[in-house]
């Protein structure tokens, strides 16, 4: 969607963020959340917890806690505390530019009809006579 008299460079849209107290205060509910996850885990990684196998489910189940849990910090933070731009860029030539004329664009048929195409796809290495 480039629009005519766009610069590379140009920047095409910019909302600010919104800097909410809620998310302030979210991310903050959460990263306390995550000291204690990680405090669990290192907890349970010195008094040897994973050397059972209830123990090691219990470990595994805190990591994926503490990931999930930074995840939603993250998606907060890049939500809330973010300008939204989009900066106009330059579109490279790909090879289809210039390697591809316009009549060449679908391409050629390799088979005639659909014994031909059933043909090629059982037996790839058919040769048409």
């Amino acid at each position: 969607m480039s629009s005519s008299g766009s610069t590379y460079g140009d920047i095409h849209r910019y909302e600010p963020a919104r800097e909410s107290t809620v998310a302030v205060i979210g991310i903050v509910l959460l990263t306390l959340l995550e000291v204690v996850l990680v405090g669990l885990f290192t907890y349970g990684l010195v008094m040897a917890w994973g050397t059972t196998q209830i123990g090691n489910i219990y470990l595994g189940l805190l990591l994926a806690l503490i990931f999930i849990d930074l995840a939603f910090i993250l998606v907060l933070y890049r939500k809330e505390f973010l300008p939204d731009v989009m900066i106009v860029k330059k579109r490279r030539r790909k090879w289809e530019d210039l390697y591809v004329r316009e009549e060449q664009a679908e391409g050629q048929e390799f088979a005639d009809g659909a014994l031909e195409h059933f043909k090629r796809a059982v037996y790839p290495y058919y040769k048409k006579n």
